[in-house]
């Protein structure tokens, strides 16, 4: 007995279950610290953690038939960190692309803010744990409310379940060629797009009233030379743009949450 044991002695000590679970733990806290709402600044990391804790218990056992018996090679010393990088870049890869979907509101907040006269107005936006406009963190938090109150979070949960179909452990390489992790870039790049895309499309109405309004004050301006045209309107466009966003934030909210699920629809079986 000489009391020295290597690497993989240790490695082959440990139960496979124990290897199950803190894999899925890893993607799940990923997913968790970058997911709207789940990993939002001014939520504590406490309740993050146990979330994430409850979840790994959960999926654990339906998780643990999609790794393939020699996952990790007992000879080699960075077996383990390959897959737990993998598996932290898949739960990366699943919040962010909520996130990008819920930046949407974001962006339609600051456009509206911006033809509303109220880009000035700053308030912190807990989802991004900066100042944003008034408008946008208004519109943040209503969206992450509704996700909850429409049970649209379980779309998250039901997306990490079945990522372990679509990205199977130990299955994602870093490599030039791309493969796996090209085809997540893209998605990436897609849902930015499509994020920028559906925030200009909810802030349409208000692009179009901002385009007639100052239409109409500049052609004012050019009658009425001597007035200060732009500020004695200035009341006018703030209750204009109230009334409109009142009348249009069901409807911004109703196409939100269906681009919501559209998208994450595509991660689920």
């Amino acid at each position: 007995m000489t009391g020295v044991y290597s690497s993989a002695d240790f490695l082959a000590a440990l139960p496979v279950d124990a290897l199950v679970a803190f894999a899925v733990f890893a993607r799940v806290g990923a997913m968790m610290m970058t997911a709207p709402a789940f990993g939002d600044y001014t939520l504590s990391p406490r309740i993050r953690l146990v979330i994430a804790l409850g979840l790994s218990a959960v999926l654990a056992p339906a998780a643990a038939s999609s790794f393939p018996p020699n996952v990790i090679d007992m000879n080699d010393g960075l077996a383990m960190p390959a897959l737990l990088i993998g598996e932290i870049a898949v739960g990366l890869f699943l919040g962010l692309v909520a996130r990008m979907l819920a930046a949407a509101l974001n962006v339609a907040g600051q456009i509206i803010a911006l033809q509303m006269g109220l880009s000035l107005a700053q308030i912190f936006d807990p989802g991004q744990a900066i100042q944003g406009a008034i408008v946008g963190g208004f519109l943040a938090v209503l969206g992450t409310t509704m996700i909850f109150a429409t049970d649209l979070h379980h779309l998250l949960i039901a997306a990490l379940r079945d990522s372990y179909f679509l990205f199977a452990p130990g299955g994602v390489a870093f490599s030039a060629t791309g493969g796996v992790t090209g085809d997540m870039a893209s998605a990436m790049i897609d849902s930015l797009s499509f994020a920028f895309s559906l925030g200009v499309r909810l802030a349409a109405p208000f692009i179009v009233f901002g385009l007639i309004f100052y239409a109409g004050a500049g052609v004012l301006n050019r009658l009425m030379p001597q007035a200060q045209v732009f500020f004695m309107l200035m009341p006018a466009n703030l209750i204009l743009g109230l009334l409109l966003l009142m009348l249009t934030t069901g409807l911004m909210m109703t196409v939100f949450l269906g681009a919501f699920e559209e998208r994450l629809s595509v991660f689920i079986r």
